[in-house]
């Protein structure tokens, strides 16, 4: 992908609009497998970790992520049953 001056731009006002209670896609990464497994036990993962829940609802890539792990769990949970 190419760095155009609007992607830049974007950038950086992200940057900047950053709030200091937010967390990044690497710390947000780490946290994904709990965040998944609270949802399938049917517990409330946006209460217990209200910051990767606002990450995910901003960053499309680690939703993604968070979406296939998901996929994956629900896949080995229902091939066990």
């Amino acid at each position: 992908m190419e760095l155009t001056p609007d992607i830049l731009k974007n950038l950086i006002k992200s940057a900047q609009m950053a709030d200091e209670d937010e967390i990044g896609c690497n710390d947000c990464f780490e946290e994904l497998h709990e965040f998944a497994e609270m949802e399938l036990a049917g517990k409330s993962p946006e209460e217990a970790k209200p910051l990767v829940k606002d990450h995910l609802d901003k960053c499309g890539s680690c939703r993604e992520e968070y979406q296939a792990l998901l996929e994956a769990l629900r896949n080995i949970e229902n091939g066990q049953k």
